[in-house]
């Protein structure tokens, strides 16, 4: 809060090392359990879809994986997320809305600053999608410090009359 212009932002759980949460992840990321996403977006989106906050979003966009890295793991889990939630709030998602275009090193061991250096340029807007005025609900796996976020908002909040909220399966619990 505070470093970019954000309407909304909620996560569905806490992720604590070692947790429940962290399995749940886990297993989603690397053990190619694509279903968890689906259900976990379908679970949150019942719940957002009661919020005010929530009531208005025009696009649901996930957080892209690079193109080398989605074709080694086989799938994007943040699209995942995105295309439960968009199930439930029967909210359309745009799976290309937002691109990647530098494959950064993983977020994992990092400060907050070396991650904000890490991803402040690793986005792009797509220009074939049209977002102007629109509400985007942008959604990720887990917001740990927020760099990865805050760095595709700021291309987002760029398109004319563009609002940004922001939901994600689990927060870190610091």
């Amino acid at each position: 809060w505070g470093r970019i212009q954000l309407h909304s932002a909620a996560a569905l759980f806490y992720y604590v090392k070692g947790g429940r949460t962290q399995q749940l992840i886990h297993n989603l990321k690397y053990k190619n359990k694509r279903e968890v996403g689906i259900y976990l977006g379908e679970l949150y989106g019942k719940q957002l879809i009661q919020s005010l906050d929530f009531s208005n979003i025009d696009y649901i966009i996930p957080i892209p994986l690079h193109p080398k890295k989605e074709r080694k793991r086989g799938f994007n889990q943040s699209d995942l997320f995105a295309k439960g939630l968009s199930e439930t709030m029967q909210i359309p998602w745009i799976k290309d809305g937002l691109l990647k275009i530098l494959n950064t090193k993983t977020q994992t061991q990092k400060t907050r600053l070396e991650r904000l250096a890490n991803v402040e340029k690793a986005f792009m807007v797509n220009p074939n999608v049209s977002l102007e005025n629109k509400h985007l609900l942008v959604v990720d796996d887990v917001l740990t410090t927020g760099a990865t976020l805050e760095a595709a908002a700021i291309h987002l909040l760029k398109v004319p009359g563009v609002k940004v909220s922001f939901a994600t399966i689990a927060i870190a619990k610091h």
